[in-house]
């Protein structure tokens, strides 16, 4: 998938440049490959990297739930009772 990934945004890349390139002589067709490489990236690329980055990822890590607040509110009043005592 990786390499998939990799192919396909040198693919868009390419596409790009060479729709800006085509730009020049007849600008018609070189907008519309602008454009459908814009859109390619947008709604083809871009969700299947997300896709692949958050594959092995919990959501749940990374919402705030009443359970996450009070790890959270724990840690740091632990960390205010350690350097008071650091302090003294």
């Amino acid at each position: 998938m990786k390499l998939f990934l990799k192919i396909f945004t040198i693919l868009l890349v390419a596409s790009f440049g060479y729709g800006f390139y085509i730009k020049s002589s007849e600008t018609l067709l070189g907008e519309r490959i602008i454009g459908v490489s814009v859109l390619v990236f947008s709604f083809v690329l871009m969700p299947l990297f997300i896709a692949f980055r958050w594959k092995k990822r919990r959501i749940e890590d990374y919402i705030m739930t009443p359970e996450s607040i009070e790890k959270m509110s724990n840690s740091l009043s632990f960390k205010k009772e350690k350097t008071k005592k650091s302090k003294k």
